[in-house]
């Protein structure tokens, strides 16, 4: 720091700078530095913040799709089967048909206005979900014996594809499309383009036939077996739902 006095003859006075009478300041080497470090601070934080805020909006999510499963088997409590998906952006009602969902459709959107729950996940796409046909049937109403059609996998250390689940074993599945996005759709229902050869494990999320998912830890390494991957998954364990039916009368 350099300290610097007045203009003495300006003053008509001594040279002498008199210390109550000099100003700190600082050099123009010294201001660079300062603004060096200030940068490298600010650049060390940007990715942290960043990485913090993901993490954040992925738990906000994940809780949103909890909720959304303790609400389909409050559904099912109430009314003695699950509710069928919804298929407007607009109209989050379950779009069903007389006893059965409209033309046997089982995915769509989760029908977010008959649960009483948020319309989209912590990134702007709506929550899709898949039903077991024969779960969303008001007539004859789903028992001990009724078959379930959906399976779940997950991925091992190696990459390589395992059960989560039992064979067509679920009832009914939620997904979230992620950061990313890819294959999920926008608050005004439209699609978001796939990655082209990459994020298979993701593809396999989306395809309309809903009886297959993969549920795996998220990752942006395309190279990976599966792709790059981010979705998430989230299913109502029979078990559960069943046992929730008993305690309400609503089973055996």
């Amino acid at each position: 720091m350099r300290t610097t006095c007045p203009n003495t003859k300006a003053h008509g006075r001594s040279a002498h700078c008199k210390p109550t009478r000099c100003q700190p300041g600082f050099t123009l080497v010294e201001i660079a530095i300062v603004l060096v470090v200030v940068g490298l601070l600010i650049g060390g934080l940007i990715t942290p913040l960043s990485t913090q805020l993901e993490q954040r909006r992925t738990a906000d999510t994940q809780r949103a799709m909890e909720d959304a499963r303790d609400a389909l088997i409050g559904f099912s409590v109430r009314n003695g089967y699950l509710p069928c998906p919804a298929i407007s952006a607009a109209n989050g009602l379950e779009d069903r048909a007389g006893d059965r969902c409209t033309n046997e459709r089982r995915t769509g959107f989760l029908p977010w206005a008959t649960l009483g729950m948020p319309k989209l996940d912590s990134w702007g796409h709506l929550f899709l979900y898949s039903v077991t046909p024969e779960f969303a049937d008001s007539a004859a109403r789903f028992r001990l014996s009724t078959p379930r059609d959906i399976t779940v996998a997950t991925r091992d250390a190696a990459g390589n594809l395992v059960a989560a689940t039992a064979p067509n074993d679920i009832p009914a599945v939620i997904v979230s499309a992620g950061k990313n996005g890819y294959g999920g759709f926008s608050d005004l229902g439209v699609r978001a383009a796939d990655a082209g050869t990459g994020n298979a494990d993701e593809k396999v999320n989306m395809n309309p036939a809903g009886m297959a998912y993969i549920a795996r830890g998220a990752s942006e390494n395309a190279a990976l077996p599966g792709g790059a991957y981010d979705d998430l998954v989230i299913w109502v364990s029979p078990n559960i739902l069943f046992n929730r039916m008993i305690a309400g009368g609503r089973l055996p």
